[in-house]
């Protein structure tokens, strides 16, 4: 049996190291024969945010960031976040990043434990029933297709969500969503688990990814493998181009994770419509979306972590016109832009129905055009001439109540 091994890197990271290089590799061996291995990271952590992570000689093993500060990695398991497998000899590296390092410096050390014991795995909590979903609303199909509601961001335990997938699955379908996009921090470890989650509680879950740096956050949604964040964010859209995959610009006028990474080509998808767009009359996500380019699909997302702290699931609400249920089908709807978003599940909508638009429980809130032009909604469910481009519902106080491509 492959004996147990320590490697202790400690040290203190300064400011002048953070501006200089925020992402550090601290090496390891693993020998061969190991089946399992434990890195431990202990910082001040009311002084700083260190994030932490995983490459082994094959590549990229795993991502938690600042949400943990420990991790395994063993042959049948692997703490959330991160990728099982044998752990295969050479030269193993602890990623870390330097979130935030006061003036004052940082402190730290990282044990690495290697051990050829088997490692077991805690025991996981029991997958929630399957819950009573809500009556779908009665919305009227267009060319055999139908309406869909869903969201286009949420967090699980794989990341820095409190829910594992099958709690986030449970409580997105007693909301009334027909979809979810699982969108981890810079990991893809919980995609094997959403096709049979999806199927047990009757929603389409989208795999994706949050690509998270300091300097803005992307989703790249679809089946496309893990995207490098530590490239350039052209690498992110082209991997996502070149895979099948959707990718946008997430909250763009956020606080510090505000959108400040340059892009070759600008995509049509952006997340104008988040969670922390609590105040809809304050006018910047339209008018950076504006600027960003004329053809923008507006998403929506929750940005859901945990209850109790965040928007719940589907608030705000991306609506789809989709061919069917599955996931591919509602990727392929998104890609195309058959795309509205509302406050909620039963919240005031605007759906595009080929050259007209349905209005529904939006009596005296006024249609803007894409020309700035505006009229007064009358009645429940109205219908109004459709131009190109994107409408929006506001109240009389200049609130946006609904979006529409």
């Amino acid at each position: 049996m492959t004996p147990a091994t320590d490697t202790v890197h400690r040290g203190r990271w300064t400011l002048a190291d953070r501006l200089e290089q925020s992402l550090r590799e601290l090496p390891f061996e693993v020998p061969p024969g190991t089946a399992g291995l434990t890195v431990e990271l202990s910082y001040e952590r009311g002084a700083g945010v260190l994030d932490l992570g995983c490459l082994g000689p094959a590549g990229y093993r795993g991502w938690s960031g600042g949400a943990r500060d420990h991790y395994t990695v063993a042959a049948d398991w692997a703490t959330p976040g991160y990728l099982p497998g044998e752990p295969e000899p050479g030269e193993w590296r602890v990623l870390l990043r330097l979130h935030r390092v006061p003036p004052t410096g940082l402190e730290y050390q990282v044990r690495i434990t290697t051990t050829g014991r088997r490692r077991d795995p805690p025991a996981a909590p029991a997958d929630p029933p399957v819950p009573r979903r809500p009556d779908r609303r009665p919305l009227p199909g267009v060319d055999g297709m139908r309406w869909l509601a869903g969201d286009c961001h949420s967090h699980t335990v794989h990341s820095d969500g409190a829910l594992t997938p099958a709690e986030l699955a449970a409580l997105a379908a007693a909301q009334g969503l027909d979809f979810l996009a699982v969108t981890d921090h810079n990991t893809v470890s919980h995609h094997p688990q959403l096709p049979g989650l999806g199927a047990r509680y009757g929603l389409a879950l989208l795999p994706g990814q949050e690509v998270t740096t300091d300097t803005g956050h992307a989703n790249v949604i679809g089946d496309v493998g893990w995207v490098d964040f530590r490239r350039p964010a052209d690498h992110w859209l082209a991997h996502a181009r070149r895979h099948g995959g959707l990718f946008s610009v997430n909250h763009p006028v956020a606080t510090d994770c505000a959108w400040r990474n340059a892009l070759t080509d600008r995509p049509r998808h952006v997340e104008v419509w988040h969670s922390g767009w609590a105040d809809r009359r304050f006018g910047a996500p339209l008018a950076w979306s504006a600027a960003w380019r004329p053809d923008v699909v507006a998403l929506g997302g929750s940005d859901f972590h945990r209850l109790g702290a965040d928007a719940l699931p589907g608030r705000p609400t991306t609506w789809v016109l989709a061919e069917d249920g599955g996931p591919d089908a509602v990727l392929a709807a998104l890609a195309a832009g058959r795309v509205a978003v509302s406050a909620g599940p039963r919240a005031p909508l605007l759906l595009r129905l080929g050259d007209e638009l349905l209005a529904l429980d939006a009596e005296g809130t006024a249609l803007v055009r894409p020309d700035g032009g505006r009229a007064v909604v009358h009645g429940d469910r109205v219908v109004l001439p459709a131009e190109p481009g994107p409408h929006r519902l506001e109240t009389h106080e200049n609130e946006v109540v609904a979006l529409v491509c």
